[in-house]
């Protein structure tokens, strides 16, 4: 199958829900594979202690069901298949095709993958071959319909799985197929090579080509590579991965066309793989988020993560594909949950709009490099806190069966585009401190803090449905975005830019004339020069404000100078803007802003986009609601030490209580209000 080049789009089919039950899903992997048949019994019957509802079978079993090329062995599948369908636990069964067995890597050894300084992978690990090769494509979907084929009528069966998580732990191959299906790929993007000349910009350095087979992966080189051709192979490795998973879903949707069909992601995370194109592929959105267990503030990226996961499903309820219980041994230190974290967790992923959560895995492993993972059902067995706090939460789960379904109401939108984050993070940047990350994470961080819902969008994608759109790191604006930009603020919406941002067009060059280029007439002004701080440099501002990072020299046109800089090497010049453009206004913050100083502009901004700004909560609350067309489900998080307390008068769903005014929220656990809207 060609692999082509996917367009920019955010829309997507409606999404399909799993049948069976109408309680919130929740479970885990389960490897059955790695246990005795009598260790299945006692594993059923605990799992509905738990309130497990939902498994994912067979992620890492393609060698167990044909260990031998073409030769098929499901006696031990269509046993534990049998098994959860007569104790009422439902299947989300896997296509095994991210783990190759080793008859496939000694058999073709032209799939294995290569990295780009000329390494070839083996076997041993996890992760797929190359992602063009002919051989795995053949493979993966022959696999694929012996499962379909035999399981499609079980009743078990709710909800197919493909893959694991694409892109991970390898995304991009140098192999030779790689090369044959990138020069493919160009000639369906540019179709000549001139044009191709052109978008590369190959006249710098004589690297323009004259053939097709001239064109190699841009590898590692003597110096840096040519950028565009960087970025276009990131491009190409998305629609090369994302042709896998079409090829194998099809297959799937000849035997069972009424069941859902989707593949985990990595929302924030994982950067192989431009998730919007891939949204439209999928029946529902999944996410796989773990914890950045050392950091203080991991619970705020991880309400990012779910934000943009809704954000992909179109607010469409999603799946918790995979958390943990406790610690993951995949990080530098194995930092074990705080108490009530196992559940704050998964009721903040719930909260911000999905219906299922499930856990990596079941049972902890005995044996492989995850033996250290946690699990529902740690080794030290029933117990265990761990497995305490695993069945309260299925109580709980069942307790808030009504908020499925719901949805998450936001005002603001991030701009999200991960081609945008591919350039931004090649080499040769003005600074070293730009990584796109940075200033995300510091306007969610305080926009979070004041309990502010927000949404992330496509910047070429229709912005009508919010107030105020926020673009905190938004290097790379193509043609269709910035018309877009500017007509959401012409029409009456409000804008933020961050710096940085508007620099180059699709293909990674400056835009024609001053910075920010795409973005100069929406702002109103002009950049004649960057001026990016030294290591730890800061700088002073008017109103007591101060910056890090970054300043730029900026000469206004129609803006209007908000706040200017009083030292650094931009001193007496504009370090804030506002635009007025048509019947809406375009802010700009050429500085990094960050605390009290962050949160005094965006309460500003807000409160001119018509958004009525919430008191901070008590430090540590999160707040966010889900509702209906009648009622709302306001969650309350306590994520500090110490009591807290909120106003919100409605029936509280997990004391079974009235709230004339006030709930108080115990330290490290979560009250859910249902009030009417």
């Amino acid at each position: 199958m060609p692999v082509q080049s996917v367009s920019p789009s955010t829309s997507r089919a409606t999404a399909r829900w799993m049948s069976g039950t109408t309680k919130l899903r929740y479970g885990g992997d389960y490897n059955p594979e790695q246990w005795p048949r009598e260790v299945w019994l006692q594993d059923i019957l605990l799992m509905k202690q738990a309130g497990i509802n939902l498994v994912s079978i067979g992620i890492f079993s393609w060698v167990l069901l044909e260990p031998r090329e073409g030769e098929y062995d499901f006696g031990w599948l269509d046993d534990i298949m049998n098994l959860l369908g007569e104790a009422g636990i439902d299947v989300d069964l896997a296509t095994p095709t991210a783990a190759p067995p080793a008859w496939f890597w000694k058999k073709y050894p032209a799939s294995r993958p290569v990295t780009r300084d000329g390494v070839t992978l083996g076997n041993g690990s996890r992760g797929m071959v190359s992602p063009s090769s002919p051989e795995y494509r053949h493979a993966a979907t022959a696999i694929t319909e012996q499962l379909a084929r035999r399981y499609a009528s079980h009743p078990a069966l709710v909800m197919w799985h493909v893959h694991n998580e694409y892109g991970a732990p390898i995304s991009d191959s140098y192999d030779d197929y790689s090369v044959a299906a990138f020069r493919t790929w160009l000639q369906s993007r540019y179709s000549t090579l001139d044009a191709l000349n052109e978008a590369w910009g190959t006249t710098f350095w004589g690297q323009r080509y004259g053939e097709w087979d001239e064109i190699d992966a841009p590898r590692v080189a003597a110096s840096v590579s040519n950028q565009a051709q960087r970025l276009d192979f990131r491009r190409f490795t998305s629609d090369a991965l994302l042709a896998c998973y079409v090829a194998e879903r099809d297959v799937i949707r000849r035997f069972t066309p009424d069941l859902p069909v989707t593949t985990n992601y990595m929302a924030t995370n994982c950067l192989a793989a431009d998730y919007w194109a891939w949204s439209r592929e999928v029946d529902i959105v999944s996410n796989d988020h773990y914890l950045v267990a050392e950091r203080n503030d991991n619970h705020i990226l991880l309400a990012m993560d779910a934000d943009l996961t809704r954000s992909l499903a179109g607010g469409a309820p999603w799946i918790l594909m995979e958390h943990s219980a406790g610690a993951v041994n995949w990080q530098p230190r194995n930092i074990a949950k705080r108490p009530g974290e196992l559940a704050r967790n998964s009721l903040a992923h719930l909260a911000r709009g999905a219906d299922g959560i499930l856990f990596f895995q079941f049972r902890a492993s005995r044996f492989g490099v995850e033996k250290f993972h946690s699990a529902m059902l740690p080794h030290a067995g029933t117990d265990t806190q761990v497995w305490r706090d695993a069945v309260a939460l299925g109580d709980t789960l069942d307790q808030l069966e009504s908020v499925r379904s719901t949805r998450v109401q936001a005002r603001v939108a991030f701009l999200w585009d991960v081609e945008s984050f591919w350039a931004q993070d090649l080499e040769w940047r003005p600074s070293v401190d730009l990584d796109h990350r940075a200033r995300i994470e510091a306007y969610y961080t305080a926009l979070w803090n004041r309990n502010v819902t927000i949404d992330f969008a496509h910047p070429a994608a229709d912005l009508g449905s919010y107030d105020l759109v926020i673009a905190p790191s938004l290097y790379l604006v193509g043609s269709k975005a910035a018309a877009n930009l500017s007509a959401y603020v012409v029409a009456g919406g409000h804008l933020l830019v961050s710096y940085f941002s508007g620099i180059v067009d699709e293909h990674d060059s400056v835009h024609p004339g001053a910075a920010p280029g795409a973005l100069r007439d929406v702002l109103g002004l002009a950049i004649h020069e960057f001026k990016p701080l030294h290591e730890g440099e800061t700088l002073s501002l008017e109103q007591g404000r101060s910056g890090s990072t970054w300043a730029d020299d900026i000469h206004v046109s129609t803006a209007d100078v908000h706040t200017r800089y009083l030292d650094g090497p931009a001193a007496g010049g504009p370090a804030i803007t506002r635009n007025n453009h048509g019947a809406g206004t375009a802010w700009y913050v050429s500085t990094g802003l960050t605390g009290t100083d962050l949160d005094s502009l965006l309460t500003e901004v807000l409160s001119g986009a018509g958004i009525a700004v919430p008191a901070p909560a008590a430090a540590g609350l999160e707040v966010i609601a889900r509702s209906a067309d009648d009622d709302e489900f306001v969650f309350l998080i306590n994520h500090a030490d110490t009591d807290a307390s909120y106003p919100c008068p409605g029936y509280e769903l997990l004391t079974a209580a009235e709230i004339a005014d006030t709930v108080v929220i115990p330290a490290g656990l979560t009250r859910v209000v249902r009030r009417r809207r």
